[in-house]
């Protein structure tokens, strides 16, 4: 807990221009501290007493979601206020990154966490909005961060069953085998090898009779490479592998948490790829739950194959979802082309797409949008199999992954495909090092209004 302070210390955003207008009095102060109102920049002013009159921050234009996001681990550890009126919506998002910005991840360290500083909630803000989403997104980067030693499918399927009994959703699991009697045998083929058994997580929850949504969550909880393996430093990372199924859930944390009117199921094929002497070889050939078989081409781009399944259950219900996201991190391709911040988005409806870039900019959680450039699906014939998991041709991996996942999607089910990172790989404001929850507050917003509100076209 931060120091008691009977008074909350003000803080003001503000740039060259306030300063100059609102805050002559501090310019001397500011001036020999160096400080020019630059966007992130700090300055305590001290009050006579030689505590802290008042904080000066510099103000990024536009003001955003993590404008204050760097501060609860840079001011002294008092509590502080914001001195301005904002509008509602911007008062939510300032106290959001305000909120993030005090997470860690301090589970496997002795020493104790440092006290931070707290923050008056601003007036107007939605605090609900502001718990549940970080309730969410804690959930998303512990689960992340949590080393795969801790977190293998047992454990992703206990997290998930936390979760459930938390909003009093249902979930079932299909173990082992039993994938085989239930057809889903691309999910038990890549998490054979392990020696916890792969799983397919199956959530429901809502009036049954709302609006359907289905998240579909890739749930690689290592990633060797398989028989096809990576490199030691292609695999240091892998742990986050199952970013895709910790977005899925935080994304379910945020739907249940603030009472969504929604059907929502979340699916979640667990997995570890692993290597052992019954692996999948390269070539080998697997029949898919959709009936159609493919060639592993390479038994690195395992998370198709689990994620195949996994789809052709979500648009198979009856009667069909009016919106089926899946959240995966998939390809390499992806950050070449678009950086590790920033995910690349793919739909077979380019109006919902459109709609969901709109809905990220709206709240800070930016998405880019690729083509399911269909010329390009010939590269996944395969010569003894319906399709190969991979392209013969090294250019456009993630959109051919697209296309390999759109083979598993019926035309008429609005579908949105999120090829993201996961994981932070420099710390910014609000957003450090580590697990990431990436395009949640985004397809949030998308479901609030296109599924609620009722524009989506089933």
């Amino acid at each position: 807990m931060s120091t008691p302070n009977p008074t909350p210390v003000p803080i003001y955003l503000v740039n060259q221009t306030d300063l100059a207008k609102d805050h002559a009095d501090s310019q001397p102060w500011a001036q020999a501290t160096g400080f020019k109102a630059d966007p992130n920049a700090v300055c305590l002013v001290p009050g006579t007493d030689g505590s802290i009159a008042k904080v000066l921050v510099g103000k990024p234009d536009p003001v955003d979601t993590w404008a204050l996001g760097h501060l609860p681990k840079a001011l002294p550890p008092h509590t502080y206020t914001l001195a301005d009126e904002w509008p509602a919506d911007l008062a939510t998002r300032l106290w959001l990154g305000w909120s993030l910005g005090r997470y860690s991840f301090a589970q496997y360290k002795r020493q104790a966490t440092p006290p931070l500083a707290d923050l008056v909630p601003p007036a107007g803000a939605d605090a609900a909005y502001v718990h549940t989403t970080v309730a969410a997104i804690t959930l998303v980067r512990d689960l992340i961060t949590t080393p795969a030693g801790d977190m293998g499918p047992e454990q992703l399927a206990a997290a998930a069953q936390t979760l459930c009994d938390r909003h009093n959703a249902n979930l079932s699991i299909t173990v082992g085998d039993d994938l085989l009697t239930q057809n889903y045998p691309l999910i038990h083929a890549v998490g054979r090898a392990y020696t916890q058994a792969p799983r397919l997580l199956d959530i429901t929850w809502g009036d049954p009779g709302a609006p359907k949504v289905t998240l579909v969550g890739k749930g690689v909880c290592f990633d060797t490479g398989g028989l096809d393996i990576k490199p030691a430093t292609g695999m240091k990372l892998m742990k986050k592998d199952m970013g895709g199924a910790a977005n899925a859930l935080g994304l379910a944390e945020m739907i249940m948490g603030l009472q969504l009117p929604v059907r929502l199921r979340v699916l979640i094929p667990a997995v570890e790829n692993s290597i052992a002497g019954n692996a999948l070889h390269p070539l080998d050939v697997v029949p898919s739950r959709r009936g159609l078989t493919v060639e592993v081409g390479n038994t690195d781009a395992e998370g198709r194959l689990v994620l195949a399944d996994a789809l052709w259950e979500a648009v198979c219900e009856e009667p069909g979802p009016q919106l089926v996201i899946d959240f995966a991190t998939l390809t390499g391709a992806a950050r070449v082309a678009l950086g590790t911040e920033l995910p690349a988005c793919f739909s077979n409806q380019p109006e919902l797409a459109q709609a969901l870039l709109t809905c990220g900019l709206a709240v800070d959680d930016p998405l880019w949008q690729l083509p399911l450039h269909q010329p390009y699906r010939n590269m996944l014939d395969s010569s003894v199999a319906d399709l190969s998991n991979i392209s013969n041709s090294s250019f456009g991996g993630a959109i051919t992954a697209a296309l390999f996942l759109q083979e598993f999607v019926r035309p008429e089910v609005p579908w949105v495909h999120l090829d993201l990172m996961a994981w932070n790989v420099r710390t910014l404001p609000g957003r450090p090092e580590g697990g990431e929850a990436m395009g949640i507050r985004a397809v949030f917003e998308l479901i609030r209004q296109q599924v609620v509100r009722g524009t989506a076209q089933p």
